[in-house]
């Protein structure tokens, strides 16, 4: 999670949000962790091939080539794996905030985007705690926001405790977006 970042640049298919004159009060970019950089993800690969290759080649010598295979078909399914993970990595949920609307596009690994607006004055920010019989002790299962009877999840991707840090943030911007703004008046 990150607030305020820099503007990612514009792609075909993205929906780029209207240029307005209110202030942004609040720009938040959420995006899921992936703790294995790509180049780490390089030296898992060469490791593992390091491993399977003599092992392979070993049981190849000795007869039994369906190991040597199997060795092909693990690294395979690990190299899938982690492309599978990088790729659903891409969703993303930009955040802006201005006085007079909240603008939430969640972006889906496909990079398929759907845009929210909302008015700050009526938002309500809920944070969804486990049942006492179902207690995990991580905290909040999900964080919505709700206004005349719409209902938006929003963060699936956050651990409980960026969700409950993130929600602090939010209300606070909230907050400040709802203040009467200053006016300049000209005396005649």
């Amino acid at each position: 999670m990150s607030q305020n970042p820099p503007a990612p640049s514009a792609r075909l298919g993205d929906v780029v949000p209207p240029v307005t004159d209110q202030p942004l009060i609040f720009d938040a970019l959420l995006t899921p962790h992936r703790s294995l950089s790509h180049g780490g993800f390089k030296w898992v690969m060469i490791a593992l091939a390091a491993v399977l290759a003599p092992m392979g080649l070993y049981f190849l010598s000795l007869g039994a080539w369906p190991v040597f295979g199997f060795c092909g078909l693990e690294l395979l399914l690990v190299w899938l794996g982690f492309r599978f993970s990088y790729r659903t990595g891409q969703a993303h949920e930009r955040l802006r905030l201005t006085p007079d609307n909240l603008r939430i596009e969640q972006t889906d690994h496909r990079g398929q985007t759907r845009a929210h607006e909302f008015q700050p004055y009526w938002l309500r920010l809920e944070l969804i705690e486990p049942d006492a019989g179902q207690e995990d002790g991580f905290g909040p299962q999900e964080l919505a926001i709700t206004s005349h009877g719409r209902r938006l999840i929003i963060g699936r991707f956050l651990t409980p405790s960026e969700r409950r840090d993130f929600a602090r943030a939010l209300e606070g911007a909230l907050h400040r977006a709802r203040m009467p703004q200053p006016t300049r008046q000209v005396l005649a």
